[in-house]
């Protein structure tokens, strides 16, 4: 299964970008996107930003992703 994460760019540095999850700065490559900016959203996957996303669908994406985290911390594992 693949998983790629929406995050907000913070830094551009030609073909390298800085993105911050959870208080954590995450170094991103740029090379797949031609006009990423800081402040853009951009989805990334293993590194790389593939997509530009805008700002609603971003926050809503963001929004699923941690009430999924929410609810696999309240149901047990059924492994």
């Amino acid at each position: 299964m693949c998983f790629a994460v929406p995050l907000r760019l913070l830094e551009v540095d030609g073909s390298a970008g800085v993105c911050m999850m959870s208080g954590v700065s995450i170094e991103v490559r740029l090379d797949l996107l031609e006009d990423a900016r800081p402040g853009d959203y951009v989805l990334v996957h293993a590194g790389f930003a593939i997509q530009l996303l805008d700002e609603d669908e971003a926050e809503t994406t963001i929004s699923m992703i941690g009430e999924m985290l929410e609810k696999s911390e309240r149901e047990p594992s059924s492994q």
